[in-house]
């Protein structure tokens, strides 16, 4: 479990795709707290560290992951968003994330608003049922507040702080993000769905 809170910016070393998936190696500051199978999310995806070398991990993405994330876009020198699994002593700051992603989206506007900027993402026709205005959803592995809705799309403001220290300065329209809901939503749908 994770809060979507955004630890460190990491950087992609390689992506080399093999037939069943591929292999992501990542350095990290936070390269020395990793151990071999410990969970690590990198932009909102929970992955099994591999491979560990001072400040490098390897992780493998199998086929699934691929089709599911954004994760095969990504490529040598790329940042990304990286979170330690959560332990028993963390504060909850963010809100439940899992690392599962369930759909991904595509960024359609980076604007500035204030200090910070506005970012709008549209988001897959299953999805959009989930959003709602001030609800949580990941966005890359950041936590975010829906600040707006527009159709299929919605928009989060981007504080000065999130912009500092995730990857988000990179959302330029048309990039693909990988998205998480709240997970409340989907359990709510689901024991709603048994009740009729």
């Amino acid at each position: 479990m994770f809060t979507g809170l955004v630890q460190d910016l990491g950087k992609i070393v390689s992506l080399e795709r093999d037939p069943g998936g591929a292999r992501l190696m990542v350095e990290t500051g936070l390269g020395d707290e990793v151990r071999e199978g410990d969970s690590v999310m990198v932009n909102g995806v929970c992955l099994t560290a591999t491979g560990l070398g001072g400040s490098r991990f390897s992780a493998d993405l199998s086929s699934e992951t691929l089709a599911r994330s954004a994760l095969g876009d990504l490529t040598a020198g790329d940042p990304v968003n990286i979170e330690l699994a959560l332990r028993p002593s963390d504060g909850l700051g963010g809100h439940i994330v899992q690392g599962h992603v369930d759909g991904v989206g595509m960024v359609e506007a980076f604007e500035p608003d204030g200090s910070g900027r506005d970012l709008r993402v549209r988001v897959p026709g299953d999805l959009e049922r989930y959003i709602v205005e001030k609800g949580s959803i990941a966005v890359d592995g950041v936590s975010l507040t829906v600040s707006g809705l527009d159709g299929a799309s919605f928009s989060v403001a981007l504080i000065p702080e999130t912009l500092d220290r995730t990857n988000l300065t990179q959302a330029e329209p048309g990039r693909r993000v990988n998205l998480e809901i709240d997970v409340i939503a989907k359990y709510v749908e689901r024991l709603v769905s048994h009740i009729r």
